[in-house]
């Protein structure tokens, strides 16, 4: 893993879960001040600097951060576990979105839905590529293929992110369909 990858996941903890890790705060909305940022990064011992955070920023694979307009402000845009109000566009879904788990974790899910755990969303991909690649993190990963047409049309509010991750509050185990996807 490079420096820049290790600040990003340094900087992720912060943005999305312990900003009052390096000393800083979010606003209501997620941002950080973007100078109190790198200050309280470097005051924990690593090194970074504007130039570098843009560049973290910019080539970020899952684009995870933005910054304000004007540059001085920036938040993670999604995948917080702290209640910030990140502004996302309600949308209505695909017919299907996909949800990749820890095959541990299938009867739980089997029998009470997905649920949102320590996030504010469920997070949902649009290919089950993706989420096979999520479930992956926590082990022997499953794909589920969530009826998320069928989900919107029965009243559901999906949201999709900055960054295309679709979030919805829950989704319940009559919406779930196990996929084929697995490793």
């Amino acid at each position: 893993m490079s420096t820049h990858d290790h600040l990003s996941v340094f900087i992720s903890l912060i943005l999305r879960h312990k900003p009052e890790t390096i000393g800083i705060t979010l606003d209501e909305f997620g941002y950080a001040n973007v100078e109190e940022l790198l200050e309280g990064i470097n005051n924990s011992g690593k090194l970074i600097d504007f130039h570098i955070l843009q560049e973290i920023v910019r080539t970020d694979k899952k684009m995870r951060y933005s910054f304000d307009e004007t540059s001085t402000l920036i938040r993670a845009n999604q995948g917080h576990s702290i209640p910030v109000k990140v502004p996302m566009k309600e949308v209505e879904p695909p017919e299907f979105l996909y949800h990749g788990t820890s095959k541990n974790s299938l009867n739980q899910i089997t029998l009470q839905g997905i649920k949102k755990m320590d996030r504010l969303y469920v997070h949902l991909s649009e290919d089950a590529e993706t989420a096979l690649q999520v479930g992956s993190r926590h082990g022997k990963a499953v794909v589920l293929r969530v009826l998320s047409q069928q989900m919107h049309k029965e009243g559901h509010k999906f949201f999709l992110s900055e960054n295309n991750i679709w979030q919805v509050d829950f989704v319940p185990c009559n919406y779930i369909i196990e996929s084929d996807y697995t490793n």
